[in-house]
């Protein structure tokens, strides 16, 4: 958060033309589905809050300074070189780099809870061509992959895809939003279209790389200011 407000301060001192910043659909909080731009954010955790407070400023300085933005909110994107070490973040990284040494997946809950998967190649051009596009000028647009999935369907997917019969680790459910899934016709008609890679596609493609990558290993997390609530899984070696 407040790096991202130093750079909103930089950016008006040095008159920048457009300020590009990657929200998260983590704004809208839960039971608002599909998720749209037109809802009022309701944020549940720091990370939609903080998330949130910069889309804020960015309307302030645009509003107070003449600084335009364009505010992007993705959702559970992955993709070739994501970071398969972070054992925290983004599922699929997980589940790949968990595979690979032979590990159960690690489901928390009953692994009912859904997301829209969203392959980068659906993501990162639409952003990078939007700066050339007038009517998208201080708007806000969700970016991403359409149809949902439980992580128990990813599951099975990432088995179709490898070929493989994966082993799960069930832990104690996580205090999160159980559904998280948004529209993206705004995006659309605005943007264009991506080029549209299912689930299968994207896992395909990603594993295809990772098996190139290799294992990563990371360390355990340190230096954290409050445990409670975190999952033990997350404070074990």
């Amino acid at each position: 958060l407040i790096g991202s407000v130093n750079l909103i301060n930089l950016a008006i001192l040095h008159r920048v033309k457009r300020f590009v910043f990657t929200s998260s659909i983590a704004v809208y909080g839960r039971n608002q589905l599909p998720m749209t731009e037109e809802m009022e954010p309701r944020p549940e955790d720091p990370y939609g809050i903080s998330k949130y407070a910069v889309e804020l400023d960015l309307r302030a300085a645009h509003d107070m300074f003449g600084l335009d933005f364009l505010v992007f909110r993705p959702h559970n994107v992955y993709g070739e070189r994501q970071n398969l070490g972070d054992r925290y973040r983004n599922v699929i990284g997980i589940f790949l780099n968990q595979l690979m040494q032979g590990e159960p997946l690690t489901v928390f809950g009953d692994g009912t809870q859904t997301r829209a998967f969203s392959h980068i190649a659906d993501v990162a051009p639409l952003i990078a061509r939007s700066i050339e596009i007038e009517e998208a000028r201080n708007q806000v647009f969700n970016v991403g992959a359409d149809r949902p999935y439980s992580i128990l369907e990813l599951v099975d997917v990432i088995g179709r895809v490898l070929d493989v019969e994966p082993r799960i680790g069930h832990q104690p459910a996580r205090n999160e939003v159980q559904h998280a899934w948004a529209a993206h016709d705004k995006a659309r008609r605005i943007l264009g279209e991506g080029p549209g890679i299912d689930l299968e596609e994207g896992v395909r493609r990603m594993a295809e790389w990772a098996k190139r990558a290799g294992v990563r290993k990371t360390p355990k997390l340190a230096h954290i200011e409050i445990e409670k609530g975190l999952p033990p899984i997350w404070t074990r070696d």
